[in-house]
C-alpha cells in the first residue's frame, strides 16, 4: 500500500536535491514535491567560483542529478516557482504562480542570499555578485585578458574569484577593510599565506581600505566605471565583483512565525519550533551536540550530509547531526581543507606542522590544549585524523603536533 503523505521541500539546491533522493533511499513511497526559485535544476555551488568559472569544469557536471532522474524517482521538480507564504496551520504552501500545495512534512532548504553593497552606484550594470548559476556564467564571459576586475571583499569567495579573474588574464584588485584577508577567521599567521598567495599571482590586494561609493562610466552612464575609496582615492574598473558575505533566507519561516535567529533554528534533529516542519543547509541553525552550541554552516559539506539526517527525521526515525564543519577551497596551486569550529573571538591557539612559506602545511586551533580545528594545506589524506583528533577531545602536546615526524594518529589514544 503506498504512502498518501506529501512531503514538500523548498528550495531545489544541493540540500534540498539530496533530501528527496534520501527520502526515497529511506523507502519513502509517497508524494515528493522540490520547489525551487530559479530555473536550473538543482546544482552544487562550489564549482561556481571554482572549477566552472575557471572552465575547468563543464556546465553539466555541476547538476546534483541528471535531468531524467528526478521523473524516474517520481520527484516533481516545480523550478522558477519561488514559495511566497507558508500557511502552518493550513500545512499548505503558496507559490508565486498562485499555485497552492498541501504538504504533511516540510523541508526548507532555502540557502542564502549575498549581501549588497550599501555605497551609492552599487546597482550599476558590471557591479556583479556571485550565488547562482547565472552569476557565474555572466563573470565567466567578462574576465578576460586586460579586464580590470575590482573585487570588494577578501573572504572565501572573493579569493577564488579574484583567482578566477587573475588565471584568465586580467588586472585584478581586491579590497578588504581588515588588515589582511580571512583574518578574523585564521588570524594574522595562516592568513598571511593566503595574502602572499595572491600578490605573488600579481593580484594587487589593497587591505585596510573601505569603499565609499562607485562612479558610471563616462561612456555608459549606466555602467561602473570607478571604484571610490574613503582614503579619496580612486580605481577605473570594467567589472565589479562584490564578496561581503551573505545573509540566511528567513523570509518565510519568519513570516510564518518559526523561530529564526541568525538562521531557522532547529534542534540535532533538524527540526524547528513546528514539529512538521524542518531546515537544513545555509539557512539552518542547528543545535551541534558535540560542540554544544549553535552552528549554521554556509558550506558544501553541510549541504550534502545534513539532508539524510532531515529526511530521516520527516520520517519518524531517530537521527542526529553531528558532524563537524568542513569546507575547502582551490587558489591557484593551493588546494585546502579545514575541518573543526573556532571561535573568531576566542584565543585559541594556532600550532604550525609543515612548511607556511612553501604553503604546504597543516594548521591546527587548539582551545586549552585541545584540538578543534585543523587546515591542511597542499597536504593531503590527514583529514580523518584531524576529524579523529577533535572528536577524541584529548589534550594534546603542542610540540608533538608540530613535529611532522610524529604521526596524526599516534596522538589520539586508542
Amino acid at each position: 500500500m503506498s504512502d498518501s503523505r506529501t512531503f514538500a521541500i523548498v528550495g531545489a539546491g544541493l540540500a534540498g536535491a539530496k533530501a528527496a533522493e534520501a527520502l526515497r533511499a529511506e523507502g519513502f513511497d509517497g508524494r515528493v514535491v522540490l520547489l525551487g526559485a530559479e530555473p536550473h535544476r538543482p546544482y552544487e555551488r562550489p564549482p561556481l567560483s571554482k572549477g566552472y568559472l575557471q572552465g575547468g569544469a563543464d556546465r553539466e557536471s555541476i547538476y546534483v542529478h541528471l535531468a531524467p532522474w528526478y521523473a524516474e524517482h517520481r520527484i516533481e521538480l516545480l523550478l522558477d516557482n519561488p514559495v511566497t507564504e507558508l500557511d502552518r496551520r493550513g500545512h499548505e504552501l503558496v507559490t508565486g504562480d498562485g499555485g497552492r500545495l498541501r504538504y504533511d512534512k516540510l523541508l526548507l532548504t532555502t540557502g542564502a542570499t549575498p549581501r549588497r553593497l550599501p555605497v551609492p552606484g552599487a546597482d550599476l550594470a558590471r557591479v556583479h555578485y556571485l550565488r547562482s548559476l547565472d552569476d557565474s556564467d555572466h563573470l565567466k564571459a567578462a574576465f578576460g585578458p586586460g579586464t580590470r576586475v575590482v573585487i570588494i571583499g577578501a573572504g572565501w569567495i572573493g579569493l577564488e574569484t579574484a583567482a578566477a579573474a587573475a588565471t584568465a588574464g586580467a588586472e585584478v584588485t581586491v579590497l578588504e577593510r581588515a588588515e589582511l584577508p580571512l583574518l578574523r577567521v585564521l588570524g594574522p599567521e595562516v592568513a598571511r599565506v593566503f595574502a602572499d598567495l595572491h600578490t605573488d599571482n600579481g593580484v594587487d590586494l589593497r587591505c585596510g581600505v573601505t569603499v565609499s561609493g562607485i562612479r558610471p562610466a563616462a561612456a555608459d552612464r549606466s555602467a561602473v566605471g570607478t571604484v571610490l575609496l574613503a582614503d579619496g582615492s580612486e580605481l577605473d574598473a570594467d567589472v565589479v565583483v562584490v564578496g561581503i558575505g551573505v545573509e540566511p533566507n528567513i523570509e518565510l519561516a519568519r513570516s510564518c512565525g518559526l523561530g529564526v535567529d541568525n538562521g531557522i533554528l532547529v534542534d540535532s534533529h533538524l527540526r524547528t519550533s513546528d514539529a512538521d516542519i524542518l531546515a537544513a543547509g545555509d539557512v539552518a541553525n542547528a543545535y551541534h551536540p558535540l560542540l554544544g552550541r549553535r552552528l549554521r554552516v554556509e558550506h558544501w559539506a553541510n549541504a550534502l550530509h545534513q539532508p539524510l539526517v532531515a529526511a530521516k527525521t520527516m520520517l519518524g526515525q531517530n537521527a542526529t547531526y553531528d558532524r563537524l564543519p568542513y569546507f575547502f577551497t582551490d587558489q591557484y596551486d593551493l588546494g585546502m581543507e579545514y575541518t573543526g569550529y573556532t571561535d573568531p573571538d576566542g584565543d585559541d591557539q594556532v600550532v604550525i606542522r609543515g612548511d607556511l612559506d612553501a604553503r604546504e602545511f597543516i594548521a591546527f586551533w587548539l582551545h586549552h590544549g585541545h584540538v578543534v580545528a585543523g587546515m591542511n594545506v597542499n597536504v593531503w589524506d590527514v583529514t580523518k585524523p584531524i576529524r579523529e583528533l577533535i572528536v577524541s577531545g584529548e589534550r594534546v602536546d603542542a610540540a608533538r603536533l608540530s613535529n611532522p615526524d610524529v604521526s596524526l594518529t599516534e596522538l589520539v589514544r586508542p
